[in-house]
């Protein structure tokens, strides 16, 4: 019997694939669960908009993580801290104050999980970290660790 995966299971099928499964299986168990359908030609109409419409969906998110990234590079985050001698803070600039200075900054609203930061800056001066906006896409921010 041939039928539509609605979700993962274990050895038979991954969501919103369509495959072969034995009839007892699928009526015994399957669909009862409600992790099967049919496969029928609306159903499978339906699935195949549903794909496109999610790959649609993944391409704007994509190209909005782009548009994102290259406006990240012309942007200078200052971040004003208190410093003792030779540089030195007190205390380190952290991933959340520097989303907390862009948005206060440049209106762009960031996670702080986002931010990519080996260490956290302890001197003042300029570093330069990696924003991870997508999955493929990684952006590139300045910030300017600033005495107050």
């Amino acid at each position: 019997m041939k039928v539509i995966f609605l979700q993962d299971v274990k050895g038979q099928g991954k969501r919103g694939e369509v495959k072969e499964v034995s009839e007892g299986y699928v009526r015994n168990f399957l669909l009862p669960k409600g992790l099967v359908k049919a496969a029928e030609a609306g159903t499978i109409k339906t699935l195949e908009m549903q794909k496109a419409s999610e790959e649609k969906r993944k391409a704007q998110e994509k190209a909005d993580a782009e548009a994102l990234a290259a406006k990240l590079e012309q942007v200078t985050v200052v971040v004003r801290t208190k410093a003792g001698e030779g540089g030195r803070l007190f205390g380190a600039i952290t991933t959340k104050q520097i989303a907390e200075a862009l948005e206060k900054q440049e209106g762009i609203k960031l996670d702080k999980r986002k931010i990519e930061l080996p260490e956290p800056i302890r001197s003042l001066g300029f570093t330069n970290l990696e924003v991870k906006l997508h999955p493929q896409v990684k952006g590139k921010l300045k910030v300017q660790a600033a005495e107050e």
